[in-house]
């Protein structure tokens, strides 16, 4: 493999590099995810406010079948840069939610490079890229949004696989607030469906386990996240979230029993983390309430 050091000094001038994309808060799509999380789907009109964090079933990629690369992501190189390292995996991100987004109304979205940042870990060499969204319905500047995605080396036969990132530092509190968290592999199915996610992880066992060298199936990363900010919102005056930050830990596999938990914090803020089933992180994630 090429020297990364190297061609990641190369990938450089990919900073800045943006795109728009086009979408609509589609009722369907909307009532889809309201059924994925036991809501009652029919209760939605368009006109009503998205509630927040479900935007990430939007924009989802309309890559051609014969752009897409052995892992089911889109080939890099178009709009995310070619980083010389074959493993994909989000590892966090940080919204802030400006003004309602109604159902139905037209989305514009523009996507720029932020940051490619190469690192060395435990796992070896890795390249974190940082994506800043903007998102505006009908107009109006609703949501904007930072995504951190990170590349790897290849797994070693017989590796144990990374976390996505390193175990935070601080001792977790109390929680106020917990509930069990064990996704099966329909609900990874209607995820990854919903949102149009072809990454094999989280459907192709043979593969997940004979090229990832991961022992099962791999829950959405982003699924853990949505569950999170449902969990932030049943905590926060009037249910509603103006910011949210989540941060994934480690891999969390399907059929295995975690918790979500919930502390509420002196400031107002809240602090949530989920995990697996022998009680280590899965993700974190801060939140606050919309603003007076």
């Amino acid at each position: 493999m090429p020297d990364t050091l190297v061609e990641t000094d190369a990938l450089q001038g990919w900073v800045g590099r943006s795109e728009t994309t086009e979408d609509e808060a589609s009722l369907t799509i909307v009532r889809r995810l309201a059924a994925l999380l036991d809501r009652d789907a029919n209760s939605l009109r368009r006109g009503d406010a998205l509630p927040e964090g479900w935007h990430a079933v939007l924009f989802a990629p309309t890559t051609p079948q014969s752009q897409l690369g052995p892992d089911g992501h889109p080939r890099k190189g178009d709009f995310l840069p070619p980083v010389p390292l074959p493993r994909r995996m989000f590892a966090g991100r940080r919204i802030r939610f400006l003004a309602p987004v109604p159902i139905g109304a037209e989305l514009r979205r523009t996507s720029t490079i932020a940051a490619i940042t190469p690192k060395t870990g435990r796992s070896g060499r890795m390249v974190f890229v940082r994506v800043d969204h903007r998102i505006e319905a009908d107009g109006v500047p609703a949501i904007t949004e930072e995504h951190d995605i990170v590349y790897r080396e290849e797994a070693a036969p017989g590796a144990t696989p990374p976390p996505a990132t390193p175990p935070p530092a601080a001792p977790l509190p109390p929680a106020t607030a917990t509930e069990p968290y064990a996704p099966d592999s329909v609900t990874l199915f209607r995820y990854s469906a919903v949102t149009f996610n072809g990454h094999r992880i989280h459907y192709d066992l043979p593969y997940t386990q004979g090229e990832e060298r991961y022992p099962a199936l791999i829950v959405n990363g982003g699924l853990t996240a949505l569950r999170l900010c449902e969990l932030a919102k049943r905590q926060l005056p009037g249910g509603r979230i103006g910011y949210l930050a989540v941060r994934n830990v480690r891999p969390f596999f399907v059929g295995r029993q975690g918790q979500l938990h919930c502390h509420a914090q002196a400031d107002g803020t809240l602090r949530l983390w989920a995990l697996d089933e022998a009680g280590r992180p899965i993700a974190e994630a801060e939140a606050s309430g919309v603003p007076a």
